[in-house]
């Protein structure tokens, strides 16, 4: 007999209880259902001396079905089934492969014996979805490696593997040969011993110091700022070493379910699933056909053409890389190579492997070298006249059916693809800087972009490691349009009172990594100012504009790379310092401007910085520009900084309540004016119907 999740089987005296719940093994309710009655089963049939529990497919259990969190919890929880495993009068073998991940290795450890194959990987990532483990994880863990090593696992949450998890203690063999064989001759090992199994919730707790805990939390505090999970697994954890099993286990799970209903762990639930969701596009079937990409070109050398033929290289594809002269080639190539030594230095990968990637982007200076690949992704210089000349010379080139990306921030990809022959062929693939690190793909459509384009682009980006994101066509797309209100207010908070530190403090509060005058100075004034100069003539007469990045970069003052932008920077160092000449030039100009300087909140700034987005993603979604809120909210979360605790912007906005947004919004336009404050449509929309962004009533 066997359920359609869980087949059970015996072999001899032993029983297989494998769990069949593609594509993950997941932890639904009716897995967690079929899995107990066959431990049951397997209790009480007095032929059956011992069990193992093992996996079909690519894994072992890689979690929990997170999609459950947002219900009420259904019987039988996971904790009943952990403490039956445990309680099992007869040995019982967990047999790992691939990933054993939060209840899947809770189910690890309540099992008495714990195999894996030595690829596989185990651990305890609950943090990274604002929860804690709540089956036992946080009680049986310090039993079999100890505090120290359990508090690095639980409240890191980062998997270790089989190797290290060997030494620790956390597994018992690595198995050689055939996974299910080993796990048979562990069974059948542990009979022969006779006595009772051994129960991980028996073994005894090393005494450790209570200032361990305070150490641990000091360095949450710093790491995972802001984070509240990882403070209660750190309470979890003491509470394995203050109490009896019984009782801990007990706090445990009262922890986990306050983690559980939290609002950070509703939003890092949305970054988690949205990543997902993304990549399945409203009116693309899955199974439409895709072209085959096996041949890349990158046209560009710079700093972002460098990074994204990286990026093809790093997913195994070949590249070609094309300048327009030796000395530029010579310096890009350098500049790869540079960055791939500084991550072999560090441990990112093999001297072998770093040649294999060099080995894979090949320089040219040829364009008939581009003609037989099956993706060029240009990255020249933001300006239309040198796209123009670039994709028309490559419309004469490519071969039939070669798909043309631009890999442009701001411009117009139908106009761009206007310039061919084939606009069906050409579509946008905006990448991030530093494209081989940055995790967000912006691939950009046109009314004309084929559908089997489109497939291909998004498909390609999941092989590149990306979050892609498809979004339609506009000025600055999804997350430069965004950004460019949030850049306008925080000009015009310094006009008002506010100083770069005061804005970037506030920001980073907020949840920021970094504030957006610390980003600029990273990432070159003079890269903002060549927009701004390009984007002149979008720049209506009478409404207002602020001026202070011109003068701030006519001072020669474009950021870490001049040890002074809105900055000073020491030698050597990229720490940035509040600058008195800085603060010295924006009194000045608030005074040519008749700006009364005052004081300014850190609610103001958050509010104008973060609601100026919020509107005008409202507005992005009214234009269809964005298909969905969860399109808007990885696009922020994977290439702007938003935190991910706070779910992206439109889910934050759910969360503050979108009449606060509204009246907020509406306060800075009677205040500010309607120029760049006019409440989006939507957004009233939203409220007058009682919904969100995320739900609609009905």
């Amino acid at each position: 007999m066997s359920s359609e999740l869980v087949n059970y089987r015996c072999d001899g005296h032993i029983a297989l209880l494998t769990v069949d719940n593609p594509p993950v093994n997941a932890l639904s309710q009716p897995l967690r259902a079929a899995l107990l009655a066959a431990v049951r089963r397997a209790g009480a049939d007095p032929q059956t001396q011992a069990m193992v529990i093992l996996c079909a497919g690519r894994t072992f259990i890689a979690g929990a079905d997170v999609g459950e969190f947002d219900r009420p919890p259904e019987e039988p929880h996971l904790p009943e089934l952990t403490q039956a495993i445990e309680s099992a009068g007869k040995p019982v073998v967990a047999a790992l492969h691939g990933t054993a991940l939060g209840g899947g290795f809770e189910i690890a450890l309540a099992s008495h014996y714990r195999i894996a194959t030595a690829d596989s990987k185990v651990g305890l990532p609950e943090v990274k979805l604002g929860v804690i483990p709540g089956a036992g994880g946080t009680q049986r863990l310090p039993r079999l490696v100890g505090v120290e090593a359990a508090l690095r696992m639980i409240v890191g949450g980062e998997p270790v593997s089989a190797g290290e998890a060997l030494t620790l203690g956390a597994i018992d063999e690595i198995a050689t040969g055939d996974l299910t064989g080993a796990a048979l001759a562990a069974a059948s090992r542990l009979v022969a011993q006779g006595g009772a199994p051994r129960r991980t919730a028996e073994q005894p707790l090393a005494t450790v110091e209570p200032a361990i805990f305070d150490a641990a939390r000091r360095q949450a505090a710093v790491k995972q700022r802001h984070l509240l999970a990882p403070l209660a697994a750190i309470e979890a954890i003491e509470a394995a070493v203050t109490q009896p099993f019984a009782k801990s286990v007990q706090r445990e799970r009262q922890l986990f379910l306050e983690r559980r209903s939290s609002a950070q762990a509703a939003a890092l639930r949305n970054a988690f699933l949205g990543e997902r969701e993304v990549a399945r596009v409203p009116g693309l079937p899955d199974d439409l056909p895709t072209r085959e990409i096996r041949r890349v070109a990158v046209l560009g050398a710079g700093t972002m053409g460098g990074g994204i033929a990286m990026c093809f290289a790093n997913a195994g594809f070949d590249v070609l890389l094309k300048e327009v002269d030796a000395a530029a080639l010579d310096r890009g190539m350098s500049i790869i190579r540079k960055n791939y030594q500084a991550s072999a230095a560090r441990g990112g990968l093999s001297a072998q492997e770093m040649e294999r990637r060099l080995q894979r982007i090949q320089p040219t200076l040829v364009w008939s070298d581009l003609a037989e690949v099956d993706l060029i992704v240009e990255a020249v210089f933001e300006d239309i006249g040198v796209k123009r000349q670039v994709f028309e010379q490559l419309d004469a080139i490519a071969r039939p059916g070669a798909i043309l990306a631009t890999n442009t921030s701001y411009l117009d990809v139908a106009q761009i693809a206007e310039f061919t022959r084939r606009p069906q062929d050409v579509v946008g693939m905006h990448f991030f800087s530093p494209a081989n690190v940055m995790r967000l793909l912006e691939n950009v459509r046109t009314a004309k972009t084929a559908p089997e384009v489109l497939a291909t682009v998004m498909k390609l980006g999941r092989k590149l490691g990306k979050v892609a994101v498809l979004v339609g066509g506009c000025d600055g797309f999804v997350g430069n349009r965004m950004l460019a209100q949030r850049t306008r207010e925080a000009w015009f908070l310094l006009e008002e009172g506010a100083l770069p530190q005061q804005v970037d403090a506030a920001l980073v509060d907020f949840g920021f990594p970094m504030g957006p005058f610390a980003v600029s100075d990273l990432a070159g004034l003079d890269i903002g100012w060549r927009n701004r100069q390009a984007r002149a003539h979008l720049r209506r007469p009478g409404v207002r504009d602020c001026d202070l990045l011109d003068q701030v970069c006519q001072l020669g003052r474009l950021g870490q790379k001049t040890a002074a932008g809105w900055y000073r920077y020491d030698a050597g160092s990229r720490t940035p310092l509040p600058d008195p000449a800085i603060e010295a030039l924006i009194v000045a100009h608030s005074q040519a401007r008749g700006i009364t300087r005052r004081q300014i909140s850190e609610q103001e700034i958050v509010e104008r910085c973060v609601y100026s987005m919020i509107n005008e993603a409202a507005k992005i979604l009214d234009e269809g520009v964005a298909a969905r809120p969860v399109d808007v909210d990885m696009v922020w979360l994977n290439g702007y900084g938003f935190p991910k605790w706070r779910g992206g912007p439109l889910f934050y906005a759910d969360q503050v309540g979108l009449p606060q947004v509204l009246a907020t919004v509406e306060s800075y336009a009677e205040r500010l004016g309607t120029d760049f404050w006019a409440p989006a449509p939507l957004l009233r929309q939203r409220v007058a119907e009682g919904g969100t962004f995320y739900r609609r009533p009905g």
